[in-house]
């Protein structure tokens, strides 16, 4: 793997150099998130500060039975950035989750190495998906980020590592290639699951350990007005801690350690395209595991041997033909569907409770582009039910 990213990374550096003295086509500049909008050109100053948050109101509707609803300051985001000279800025956000909860979800060193090309080192966020990416909450609809980001991808999804990000205009691409720190699949328990796949795995560089590095990339096509074009890959495996202090001369234990990992391959499609007050986009996430019989006979867990999700939605600003009103109204709806047991492994039987399809109905009301009022009904059920179950979200969500 370590070959294939050097070769990788030396044959995108030279075709940035082949690119750099052609006239190029610039993706239009429209910040999606606060690490793109954060160093204003105008700005003369190095320390620069933002956040985004959100707080959410659930209630679920089942029929013959009342529950309370539940109140949540879900996530408040304070984001800093440094910029040290032209070429290097330092960028951090520190979450808060649920008010008492706390976590670094983004912290690391970007140099400017060529005009178009740019390396990352720290606490990176993986390229998988379009909201592990983008996901300030005035900038996707719904109260919640989609499930299939939650449960498949798994949103937030950040380790630490090390590689690039650039642009090769004239083709209208944009690339990120990192190594980064892999899933903690054991340490002492297996963390991997059927319910919700790899998500109890990630390390999110909280005094995370690696076994073996892993390859994450994304390749963006911006070169259709209103339409973005999204391909992800990860690939690599789990880290375990029974490879610390390993004696390799030891056959049962290599054995047992061996045990304690899968490997993973996960691939997405996304895409999103915007045009006269109409957008709409969409995702797909397919992820394969390796020596999944293994892993289960070892940790007693229940893994499925490949797991899947797609969304797709459609959104109207009502507002958008109408200059005299700054505000937004942005109705729309999506459908969901995602499996963490989308296939298992010989002798098991996948759950059904697993395979989920989810309908949203709501509108968005923005006041402004970072400050949004947001109201959705959801209709969802597994495979295992016959009727839907209802909820009824309302929340607010800032990014400034």
């Amino acid at each position: 793997m370590k070959r294939v990213f050097l070769l990788f990374i030396s044959n995108i550096v030279l075709i940035s150099l082949l690119f750099a003295q052609e006239e190029v086509k610039q993706e239009t500049k429209n910040p999606e998130s606060i690490s793109e909008s954060i160093f204003d050109d105008e700005s003369q100053e190095k320390l620069h500060f933002g956040g985004y948050g959100q707080i959410d109101y659930n209630q679920p509707l089942n029929g013959g039975f009342r529950e309370n609803g539940i109140l949540d300051v879900h996530r408040l985001i304070l984001f800093a950035g440094y910029q040290f000279n032209s070429k290097t800025k330092f960028i951090t956000e520190i979450e808060f989750e649920h008010v008492s909860e706390v976590y670094i979800e983004q912290a690391y060193l970007n140099y400017q190495l060529l005009d178009n090309m740019s390396v990352k080192g720290g606490l990176i966020l993986i390229p998988m998906g379009i909201i592990n990416e983008y996901h300030e909450p005035p900038s996707f609809n719904g109260v919640e980020r989609p499930n299939v980001d939650k449960n498949i991808v798994p949103t937030t999804w950040r380790e630490i590592g090390l590689g690039i990000d650039g642009r090769i205009n004239a083709a209208a691409l944009r690339y990120q290639i990192y190594l980064v720190n892999g899933f903690n699949g054991y340490d002492g328990a297996g963390t991997f699951r059927g319910s919700d796949g790899l998500r109890k795995g990630r390390q999110k560089g909280a005094e995370s350990y690696i076994s073996s590095p892993n390859l994450a990339a994304k390749v963006d096509f911006y070169g259709i007005s209103g339409l973005k074009l999204g391909l992800s890959g990860y690939f690599g495996k789990s880290q375990s801690t029974l490879y610390d202090g390993l004696d390799e001369s030891d056959n049962d234990a290599v054995a047992t350690a061996d045990s304690s990992v899968i490997g993973i391959s996960m691939i997405g499609l996304d895409y999103r395209y915007s045009i006269a007050g109409f957008n709409t986009r969409g995702q797909f996430i397919y992820g394969k595991f390796s020596n999944v019989n293994e892993y289960n006979m070892f940790t007693g867990q229940d893994l499925g041997e490949s797991l899947m999700g797609y969304y797709a939605e459609v959104s109207y600003d009502i507002f958008h033909n109408n200059s005299s009103v700054k505000n937004e109204l942005t109705p729309f709806f999506r459908y969901e569907k995602y499996d963490t047991h989308n296939s298992v492994v010989t002798g098991m039987t996948a759950d059904d409770t697993y395979n989920m399809t989810e309908l949203f109905f709501g509108f968005a009301f923005k006041m402004d582009r970072g400050a949004a009022f947001k109201v959705d009904y959801q209709l969802y059920k597994n495979a295992d039910e016959s009727k839907f179950n209802s909820m009824l979200d309302m929340g607010i969500g800032v990014w400034f």
